[in-house]
């Protein structure tokens, strides 16, 4: 009895053991089905979505090299009229922003002491004149010594000097301008006492205005005189003024390294003195560049390169960039006309990225083998 009882389990053993073999189906090291081969899709499982990006064609325009910075403007001409005697202010011709010309009466001062004094003199002078001429004559006749008549000459000439003197003194009573342009302060008014070597008024000549720049040193061979400079100020948004580099310091400031560039500007009835300028300069120009967006260059300053769409695919591409104007960035090697950059979505590619273009028609995707 137990013999048989042992053959029984035997056979629910051996039955089992088949079973679970059966249940493995097939070979023990075939694939399974609908696996990737080689990194590539299999039948039955999606591609990767592609990266959505905004590209843009190379294409060529004119482009500048340029040195671009920022400088106060000011007044090439400028001066502090001040009184050259003293006295009380009879009138006052000018006024804060009126435009004046070099030699217009702005102050006429109380000049009477000075006209007296120069009355004076000059009587000296003539009496001198007489008493010199009637020597002459007498020395003629040797009646006067040739000693008397050299300081009766001494004694003229002095006293004609001190006659020139009040004169002088008698034209400072009226002030002058001493260039022409615009009253841009005023301290007098009339009736005040003015004090000698006093400021009274300032003048600004605003015909012309400077921009004086602190330009790098590795700049000084590409900076002529009489190169065209662009001017743009805070204060006119949107507009836009060209000048000139008018003159160029032939020397380095050993403290900073920099060597002073000044550029100069018609002021027309917009520009003023004190306005904060932003300026370029262009040194040289190319008509026909290849250029690109500067939103298409890498963050790679040492290797710069660009993402160009090829095949749907996004690919790397080294690139050799020349001047930069704005916005855009020469590219002297590694792309055509024609090629497509990316502008945005830069982040999320890397080399070989599947990409689909705004703007372009998305491609169908590939329908799996039907069996």
């Amino acid at each position: 009895m137990q013999s048989s009882s042992n053959n029984v389990k035997s056979a629910f053993l051996l039955i089992g053991l088949s079973l679970a073999l059966g249940a493995c189906g097939g070979k023990p090291d075939a694939k399974a089905e609908g696996a990737p081969q080689d990194g590539k899709p299999g039948a039955g499982q999606k591609a990767p979505d592609p990266v959505t990006v905004e590209a843009v064609p190379v294409s060529r325009r004119a482009i500048a090299a340029s040195y671009s910075g920022t400088a106060p403007l000011e007044a090439r001409g400028e001066s502090q009229v001040v009184a050259k005697t003293s006295g009380v202010a009879l009138a006052v011709s000018a006024e804060i922003g009126q435009r004046v010309h070099a030699g217009q009466v702005l102050v006429r001062l109380d000049s009477d002491r000075s006209r007296l004094q120069a009355a004076q003199s000059n009587a000296q002078v003539r009496k001198l004149e007489a008493n010199y001429n009637r020597a002459l004559e007498l020395s003629k006749r040797q009646l006067v010594s040739a000693n008397d008549v050299d300081q009766l000459k001494y004694d003229l000439e002095n006293a004609r000097a001190v006659n020139r003197l009040a004169n002088l003194e008698v034209s400072y009573a009226n002030v002058t301008a001493p260039i022409s342009g615009v009253i841009a302060e005023r301290s007098i008014k009339p009736g005040n006492f003015v004090q000698i070597n006093t400021p009274i008024f300032r003048i600004v000549d605003i015909s012309r205005l400077e921009a004086t720049l602190n330009v790098p040193e590795r700049e000084l061979a590409t900076l002529k005189a009489g190169q065209p400079v662009a001017l743009t100020v805070d204060a006119l948004p949107g507009q836009r003024f060209e000048g000139r580099v008018d003159r160029i310091a032939p020397v380095i400031d050993s403290g900073s390294g920099t060597f002073r560039v000044v550029c100069s500007f018609d002021a027309g009835e917009l520009l003023q003195p004190g306005m904060f300028g932003r300026l370029r300069i262009d040194y040289d120009q190319r008509a026909d560049a290849l250029v690109v967006p500067r939103s298409a260059l890498l963050d790679d300053e040492n290797n710069p390169a660009v993402f160009v769409v090829r095949d749907g695919k996004a690919a790397r591409v080294g690139i050799r960039a020349g001047y930069t104007e704005g916005e855009w960035i020469e590219i002297r090697g590694g792309l055509n006309a024609g090629d497509r950059v990316v502008t945005a979505g830069k982040v999320a590619l890397r080399d070989g990225t599947p990409v689909q273009v705004l703007g372009d028609k998305p491609k169908a995707a590939a329908k799996p083998d039907a069996k």
